[in-house]
């Protein structure tokens, strides 16, 4: 066997990952992901380990410990093996195709993604975490290294028609996923019912346990809602909002999501948040706020808002946010950073009984449901009963009640803020600051908090000072050579747009286009009408990454193809551009086939749909200086499904290139605002009660 302690087993030392970085402590011999892995794997006759995984997650620290960190484990892998390990955040895009082929051949997906390749890359046999001995359903990872290795070496084309077999499978699949067809209203009906059929009418959200936040199908149900949808439309969008800011699954106390929960009811979270959890669902929060007023979920914006300045103001002073925070601290904690004893709150509270009481009964401590299965004194916080369930309960008055839970969340932070933090990975990813910016200009609009605005705007313009010589947006922040991704493109030209109808400044306009045309220059498929995930033509180090892959499902972000889509015929409202409109709809005419039943899997897509089967409204207010500031800020602050905002200064409005029914209808009186909804405008206003009014959806029947 090889020896553990030779200095190939610092191959990662010098990545930037700090996921890659922990792995360069560990006793195999890891590479990074790379042409030299594969041709060792070649030259050796070897089949490759890939370990798949995160800073954040807690599954990979367990392995990590169990496995990796193990000497005896190390020196198996570093005989058998030729072991990569790859941060699925640095690199999503190989991430996703053996996420597929995993799940393909089992049925799971997840990370750690533990998966067993031919040294040209070809996946023959995966899985996700597995323990050190027999047990939870699972052979222990030793036994599953000594038997696949068995199988290359001695049943050779048994592993290479496993293959074969996969990667048929997996062009069948992806063939599937992109067919064209025609754009219809029954796409959005039809996702609306497959979301009522999954619908959890007891907890809200959607299916059983585990449950994960879907910001993409809660933006199709406001939409479907709003534009006149049966009631039951709102009840679920609503009801899964306002079950999730309830849930242990959003952080009581210092505010934002975690990832996902363990069970139904949204209390038992995993503990990890993510800038793609977050930026997503604050964006769906101020929205949802603007259009039912339901104070809760502004609430949820705030908190959001807040916990990102909390966590790293300095990264949002200078253009930035966190990619995540771990789950844990280590592999044997399990969330005791997030969760409480009741004797921990007693003392967090100076021993006062009475507002411990208070809080206990508020964030359930006496709750079953609340407490950790590996030690059920501990409980994550969630609202198991509100303030005026807690005042009767106590006979105490509301008002005395707020004052207690406000003044117990202020102690309780700053008793947290003393324990071990969960590590924060301040990695610049450019998608996800573009995704985490867009909520906070989207938070901004509708609930008109300036250092929101400040912040999104600051990222925004640290990703245009960022861009590579071909005007694209390096994966990394700050690092030109770390890759081209669709999600970082589109993401940025969604963040432009928020950030241009949010200060009307032509600057960020103008980069939209720019940014919208690198995507059509960098990520056009050749052969159908999608984008790639990866421009076509990268480097191929690996057989899986020469396939094409259009992403159109939400998994774990917003799917590139169906972000770019809506952007795109956003960007057509707001210049009067019939390419870019044509450019949108044939975007989402190369998926419209296979988009009914990819459903609610798809949401970004089909919201995008939305904008070419119903008709958009767009406001154009013009006015000299500030005269229509009043105006703007209306329009800004209401909420409706396809609704774009311009601001014309009263002495330039034909220098605007408008649709050509609106711009025959503007002159230059001002201020006034011109709204039309498709073809169809409204007369002239002047106020903004006349404006509200005019912005207002039709009246039910």
């Amino acid at each position: 066997m090889d020896n553990i302690d030779q200095p190939r087993r610092n191959a990662l030392a010098g990545e930037p990952s700090p996921f890659l970085q922990h792995g360069a402590t560990q006793p195999v011999h890891w590479l990074p992901w790379g042409e030299a892995a594969f041709e060792r794997a070649r030259r050796e006759d070897r089949p490759v380990l890939l370990d798949s995984g995160a800073v954040w997650c807690h599954w990979c620290h367990v392995m990590d410990r169990e496995s990796y960190e193990d000497n005896e484990v190390a020196a198996l892998i570093n005989e058998l093996y030729v072991p990569i390990k790859l941060d699925r955040d640095e690199r999503p895009d190989v991430d996703a195709r053996y996420q597929r082929a995993v799940q393909l051949l089992t049925g799971q997906g997840g990370w750690p993604l533990t998966a067993f390749l031919t040294p040209d890359g070809e996946v023959f046999y995966g899985g996700t975490y597995f323990p050190p001995t027999d047990g939870m359903g699972r052979p222990a990872f030793t036994r599953v290294l000594r038997e696949v290795a068995r199988v290359w070496r001695e049943e050779r084309p048994r592993a290479l028609d496993a293959a074969r077999g996969i990667e048929e499978r997996l062009t069948t699949y992806g063939e599937s996923e992109a067919q064209a067809g025609p754009l219809t209203a029954a796409l959005l009906e039809s996702t609306a019912d497959e979301l009522a059929r999954s619908f959890d009418f007891r907890f809200g959200g959607f299916g059983d346990a585990p449950k994960f936040p879907n910001a993409g199908a809660l933006d199709v149900l406001i939409d479907e809602w709003l534009d006149g949808g049966p009631p039951w439309t709102r009840r679920m969008f609503e009801e899964t909002l306002l079950a999730m800011s309830r849930g242990g699954i959003y952080d009581q106390l210092g505010g934002g999501f975690h990832r996902y929960a363990t069970d139904a009811r949204w209390v038992i979270p995993h503990f990890e948040k993510m800038a793609y959890d977050n930026g997503p669902l604050l964006a769906t929060y101020a929205r949802a706020w603007a259009a039912t007023g339901e104070p809760r979920f502004r609430w949820v914006c705030d908190g959001i808002i807040d916990h990102y300045f909390a966590l790293a103001p300095d990264l949002l002073a200078a253009g930035g946010f966190p990619a995540s925070q771990d789950a844990d601290v280590g592999p044997d904690d399990d969330g005791d950073y997030w969760t409480w004893t009741r004797s921990e709150v007693l003392a967090a509270l100076g021993g006062d009984e009475r507002r411990t009481t208070v809080a206990v009964r508020h964030w359930g401590l006496e709750e079953a449901r609340g407490s950790m299965h590996f030690d059920p004194e501990r409980h994550v916080l969630f609202e198991a009963m509100s303030p005026a369930q807690v005042a009767d309960a106590l006979g105490m008055a509301a008002a005395d009640v707020a004052a207690e839970i406000a003044a117990a969340r202020e102690q309780l932070l700053a008793a947290r803020a003393t324990r071990p933090q969960p590590y924060v990975d301040r990695t610049q990813y450019s998608g996800w600051v573009a995704l985490l910016a867009s909520g906070f200009l989207t938070a901004a609009r509708y609930l008109a908090r300036s250092d929101a605005a400040a912040a999104g705007l600051r990222a925004v313009d640290r990703l245009l000072a960022d861009t590579r010589p071909d005007r694209s947006v390096p994966h990394r922040v700050g690092d030109p050579e770390s890759g081209e991704l669709l999600e970082d493109q589109a993401f940025l030209v969604q963040a432009l747009l928020d950030a241009f109808e949010l200060t009307q400044q032509e600057h960020y306009l103008g980069q939209a286009r720019t940014q919208a045309e690198v995507l059509q220059q960098r990520f056009a498929d050749p052969l159908t009408a999608g984008l790639r995930d990866r421009p076509p033509g990268t480097d191929v180090v690996a057989r899986p990454l020469a396939r094409a892959h259009l992403p159109i499902s939400d998994s774990p972000t917003p799917s590139g193809n169906g972000t770019a889509a809506l952007s795109l015929l956003r960007l057509a409202e707001l210049t009067g551009d019939d390419a870019t409109r044509a450019r949108g709809v044939a975007l989402l005419e190369a998926f419209a086939g296979s988009a009914e039943r990819l459903g609610s899997g798809a949401a970004t897509f089909v919201r995008a749909a939305g904008w070419v089967v119903r008709d958009p409204c767009q406001v154009v207010i013009v006015g000299r200086a500030e005269e229509g500031r009043e105006l703007l800020e209306t329009a800004l602050r209401c909420y409706r499904p396809r609704l774009t905002v311009r601001w014309l200064d009263a002495g330039n409005v034909r220098r605007a290139r408008l649709p050509s029914h609106l711009a025959a209808m503007i002159d230059a009186t001002s201020p006034r605002a011109y709204v039309c909804i498709g073809r169809s405008c409204l007369a002239p206003v002047a106020t903004a009660a006349e404006l509200r009014a005019q912005l207002q959806p039709p009246p039910r029947e």
